[in-house]
């Protein structure tokens, strides 16, 4: 596969984009060699920024020609390596694909182009009382276009679903540049294969999005949140069945052990939630709606459930501004752990009865292999983050202990009915781990499914699928 572009091709290149929006200097192609995934940083031999469709597809069609390497880039926000460029080639980074271009709301729905920043959208729409509910914890900053490529989820999946739930068409460029629309703009679509949702999660490995068409839904007008502090972590992972068994279902549903919450608050100026030092987890539990009442009785519905449990006293956010420090608190936490340790995230995601057996064998797993986890996540929904610690283990033992524990967390999951990621993906870090969860049977078909998207291989190669030995 071409690594090294000619000069010739960079012509060509050139003259599609413009030389403006072509950067072959080192500190743009290392800005786009790396995303949030641990230190690793892969530059492209050069960065492209087209600003349409019919760009993406000359630039693709050039590369399909000459076996180039092609890796879309988003805002880099991934945990997962999946914007990578790990075969160098053509770093396609999509800023310039940044605009709203429709809020239809006769039929709720929103076409937006791929770097809409994810908030920025919510926002949008919130202003005209509609309302997109994915929220991955990255909001602020992540776009649009990756949350499809990952099927990001969020906080409030546990009730409204994940990106893929809100995805009615694409349009994409497929890796032999040509421009299809996926799908139809309908609620209902039984017509052939459904390309949309083989689209939505495949990490940008069968086409380049370029345009996306999502489904709105009425806007809630009031929640409950409450912080519920536990003194066994295991009980907190115990109660998330129990309130949904007992008939409710909260908008968001989320877990955080001791640590997780020791260090958010440690890393956020200006959070004052005092936590007694028998308190082992957290959940943060949220319930919304239009009629206050209801919502109320479905509070107070919760805290009856809970009263089986050894709790401390139940928080009740009454303010925006508490309901704000709390989200903050909890939507902090992967940062406060980077600041503080080299790390490694992994996403498992089981059914969630069984979050307790898998609490509790990450820490056995972390104890055989000497590494320390700090875990929290989406409870409601079964998943649960594991950021494993450096701290002071030596090179030689992170490198190699830590993978195998690595391993045995995913084996367990895997027993557990649960599988490697709920919403980060599997990209470059996860990939070899994926001979736990599928069978040959099962990649070989994925595979071949890549090779008839992309003949030559240049769509984001290295990515999903294991290194051959």
């Amino acid at each position: 596969m071409q690594q090294n572009l000619h000069p010739e091709i960079i012509k060509e290149l050139e003259k599609i984009v413009g030389a403006d929006y072509l950067f072959l200097d080192e500190e743009t192609r290392n800005h786009y060699g790396h995303d949030e995934t641990e230190d690793y940083v892969f530059p492209p031999n050069v960065v492209l920024k087209p600003a349409n469709s019919k760009e993406v597809s000359q630039i693709i069609k050039v590369a399909n020609t000459h076996k180039i390497p092609v890796t879309p880039i988003g805002a880099r926000t991934g945990l997962s390596g999946g914007a990578l460029s790990i075969h160098q080639g053509i770093g396609l980074a999509m800023d310039r694909f940044n605009k709203i271009l429709e809020i239809d709301e006769l039929n709720l729905q929103v076409t937006v182009e791929p770097a809409v920043i994810t908030q920025v959208l919510r926002e949008a729409v919130a202003e005209k009382g509609l309302f997109y509910p994915p929220d991955p914890s990255s909001q602020g900053s992540c776009w649009i276009g990756g949350n499809v490529a990952e099927n990001a989820g969020g906080a409030r999946a546990v009730k409204y679903g994940v990106t893929k739930d809100y995805v009615l068409n694409l349009e994409i460029v497929l890796p032999t540049g040509e421009i299809i629309w996926t799908g139809a703009n309908t609620l209902k679509n039984s017509t052939g294969y459904n390309f949309t949702q083989l689209l939505v999660g495949s990490e940008g490995t069968l086409g380049v999005i370029t345009k996306i068409v999502l489904k709105l839904i009425p806007t809630v007008s009031h929640n409950v949140l409450l912080l519920v502090p536990f003194y066994k972590a295991s009980q907190a992972c115990e109660a998330v069945s129990a309130i949904f068994r007992a008939g409710i279902v909260p908008s968001a549903l989320e877990f955080m052990e001791r640590d997780a919450i020791d260090w958010s608050l440690k890393f956020i100026e200006g959070l004052n939630i005092q936590i007694k030092d028998e308190v082992q987890a957290h959940l943060l539990i949220e319930v919304d709606g239009n009629y206050p009442d209801i919502l109320f009785q479905e509070a107070e519905k919760i805290t009856s459930v809970l009263e089986q449990y050894e709790i401390d006293e139940i928080l009740f956010a009454d303010t925006e501004d508490q309901k704000n420090a709390l989200w903050k608190m909890r939507r902090n936490v992967a940062e406060a752990v980077k600041s503080n340790s080299i790390y490694k995230e992994e996403d498992t995601v089981v059914p969630r009865y069984e979050l307790p057996k898998l609490l509790e064998g990450i820490k056995t797993i972390g104890k055989k292999y000497g590494f320390q986890s700090v875990c929290y996540g989406h409870a409601g929904d079964g998943n649960l983050h594991v950021n494993i610690i450096k701290g002071n283990m030596s090179d030689e033992n992170w490198n190699t202990e830590v993978t195998k524990g690595i391993r045995e967390i995913f084996e367990l999951t895997v027993s557990l009915k649960g599988t490697l990621s709920g919403e980060h993906g599997i990209g470059y870090v996860q990939k070899n781990y994926m001979n736990i969860a599928f069978t040959k049977t099962h990649l070989e078909l994925m595979e071949r499914i890549k090779s008839i998207f992309d003949p030559n291989n240049i769509l984001n190669p290295g990515k999903i699928f294991p290194d051959v030995e």
